[in-house]
């Protein structure tokens, strides 16, 4: 009988100069590396990389078996991308999962980040590994922009942070980058909830392995809900292992984050020194936005008897959206009526044409937003017949109004995937002089929440009953009498009253 082939490991694997040794010119700078490998696999370590184990992992004892989920916890410029890379290759052209594959099936190594741009960092990567390393290039049969298919029946793919796309795999592994910046306009929760539906398409091939690799950002998320449940702990499954940036990269300049520790030491210790933030906290929780959300209401028609505001937060149409709320008030409760978002590419004009007519729709004469552009904004609004003013409020100081409004209730918001991710996405931020402010977070928006809470902070604190707070008015043209006068006023001889329509009668 023949015996199985062994298998080579990936340590092994690093130290052939057939196969990626070329990539390790300074072997003395991957020490660290090379322990997480040896844990993260399961391999035998030599006293130094037991001891690099144990600084980064809070635990004692090695492992005794290979990990399903590695989560990594370093500081940018770290080499996780390198490693990361190294891994797809390494797992799919040394590993055979033919025997869990049903005839026709692929086994799946997928590499996910916030979008297809990030992740293709690790694609290039890879890329380089498979073109120039001759064994693993001609294991290619077929090669796109986003994909590598090898002759094993396994595909590495490159594919964005999305749960709506992940079903219907098997996967030998998911390699997730930069985790804790992921946001998605379709969840809330967005690496949970796509974490949650990729681990069903593991089950079925034995020893396929989840990796997560991010630099740390605010308290909350897989990452850092990971970190509190399995760092130091005896977790057979989950390695989480945590390091700052020079610990795993030693030739990153000493001297160039200590200058960013000068100029944001908050922001710097989660960027180099892999420390969860304490400045940054969610703002408004999932549970209260979804109280105040009318489940299948997308947008409201406009009622004569209701006074309406609008809200604009423009864009010059390259970078960000342009958006428009309207909102209005009936009793105790403020309404949203309408948001409607424009992505770039766009033409301003064109949209500032679009908004005014439906501002016009809810007789919204006077639309306010920021300061951007100056008149840029005035005079397109003012051309198709609305004025546009500047808020009384910045952002921070508009979401600052909502919360209350939120958390009582006393608000009735659209069934809007985005502008409920955009709510949750919110971060408090404090100063180093102690002043908060609220923002999006890091890779987020907020365009569609700024147009949002800008019409109901106007809807809240204005007049609200049209027939009560507005009277029409016409224009008297006499001898005796000549201006302009409202409805029903009283001329100062105590005549008569003037009448709507242009009539009047006795005086």
């Amino acid at each position: 009988m023949k015996k199985p082939k062994k298998q080579i490991d990936i340590l092994t694997a690093i130290a052939d100069r057939n196969l990626f040794k070329p990539w390790f010119k300074e072997p003395a700078t991957w020490r660290a590396w090379h322990s997480f490998l040896a844990a993260l696999f399961g391999l035998n370590m030599t006293d130094d990389q037991l001891a690099i184990y144990r600084e980064h992992t809070g635990r004692d004892d090695p492992p005794a078996a290979p990990f399903t989920e590695g989560w990594l916890i370093c500081g940018r410029r770290a080499g996780k991308s390198a490693i990361l890379a190294i891994c797809a290759a390494y797992l799919g052209c040394f590993r055979d999962y033919r025997q869990y594959l049903a005839p026709g099936e692929v086994a799946t190594i997928r590499i996910m980040a916030k979008d297809r741009d990030q992740a293709r960092n690790i694609f290039r990567y890879l890329g380089a590994l498979l073109s120039e390393i001759p064994l693993l290039k001609r294991m290619v049969v077929k090669e796109t922009a986003e994909s590598y298919e090898l002759s094993n029946r396994v595909v590495i793919e490159v594919g964005s942070a999305s749960f709506r796309s992940t079903r219907g795999y098997s996967y030998a592994a998911i390699l997730a980058d930069e985790l804790a910046i992921w946001h998605s306009d379709e969840s809330s929760n967005p690496d949970i909830e796509i974490l949650r539906a990729l681990r069903p398409g593991m089950l079925t091939i034995p020893g396929s392995m989840l990796l997560c690799a991010s630099s740390p950002y605010a308290r909350r998320g897989s990452l850092w809900e990971t970190y509190q449940r399995s760092y130091g702990k005896p977790d057979p499954r989950v390695l989480v292992w945590k390091a700052p940036t020079t610990a795993m990269n030693p030739t990153v300049p000493q001297a160039e984050i200590d200058a960013e520790m000068e100029k944001d030491p908050a922001n710097a210790m989660a960027e180099y020194m892999a420390e969860f933030r304490t400045d940054i906290e969610s703002f408004i929780g999932i549970e209260a936005v979804r109280d105040c959300i009318t489940e299948g209401v997308r947008e409201r028609l406009p009622l004569r008897h209701l006074r309406y505001y609008g809200f604009v937060d423009p864009s010059g149409g390259s970078n960000d959206s342009m958006t428009l709320g309207i909102a209005h008030k009936e009793g105790s409760t403020t309404i949203l009526d309408v948001i409607r978002e424009v992505r770039p590419p766009f033409s301003p004009e064109a949209v500032t044409e679009d908004f005014t007519k439906l501002l016009k729709a809810y007789r919204i004469t006077t639309v306010y937003g920021d300061h951007f552009g100056g008149e840029w904004c005035k005079e397109p609004f003012r051309r198709y017949g609305v004025n546009y003013e500047l808020a009384e409020y910045d952002k921070s100081e508009l979401y600052q109004a909502l919360l209350p409004l939120i958390n009582s209730r006393g608000v009735d918001l659209l069934d809007n995937n985005r502008l409920v991710h955009e709510l949750v996405g919110l971060e408090r931020r404090t100063s180093r002089g102690g002043r908060d402010k609220i923002d999006h977070g890091r890779g987020g928006h907020d365009d569609v929440v700024n147009a949002a809470a800008g019409a109901i902070q106007l809807a809240s604190t204005k007049p609200h009953n049209w027939q009560r707070d507005y009277q029409p008015r016409v224009i008297v043209n006499r001898p005796d009498y000549s201006g302009i006068f409202d409805v029903g006023s009283k001329p100062n001889d105590g005549t008569g009253w003037l009448k709507g329509g242009g009539c009047f009668g006795s005086w």
